[in-house]
């Protein structure tokens, strides 16, 4: 049973650490906020989530006891990283919207779509700037 949870810790550390390379790869290579998001919000997330999982299972062998601060730490990773790239990406489309991005780089200010009705994107509430 030892070498059951030793090879899965060791898979689990190994993926982990695939993914957070990917990930930190992607946010330096990436060439747009909008790209550059997914690194660290889906890859960075899901290897640390990996770590934490790995560190579920090795304390119980190692000591005989749990304790639930790993996947305290796990659910709150989960749960609050697509929260903060939802947020990210709003104030990256409203500064887009509103021409108050100074390096615009991805093309996003064009190809933003128009709502349909009267109504305005969430975001995009605020008074426009001339010509928009």
């Amino acid at each position: 049973m030892a070498v059951i949870a030793e090879i899965l810790i060791a898979a689990l550390i190994v993926l982990g650490g695939a993914f957070a390379l990917i990930g930190s790869w992607g946010l330096a290579r990436l060439p747009s906020l909008m790209t550059r998001l997914h690194g660290p919000t889906k890859a960075t997330t899901l290897g640390v989530g990996s770590c934490l999982v790995a560190s579920m299972v090795y304390f119980p062998f190692r000591d005989g006891t749990w304790s639930a601060h790993e996947l305290l730490i796990t659910l709150f990773l989960f749960i609050t990283a697509p929260v903060s790239a939802n947020l990210i990406a709003k104030a990256h489309l409203h500064r887009q919207r509103t021409n108050t991005d100074v390096q615009p780089m991805d093309g996003v200010r064009d190809a933003l779509p128009e709502p349909g009705g009267d109504t305005e994107w969430a975001t995009f509430g605020v008074d426009r700037p001339e010509g928009r």
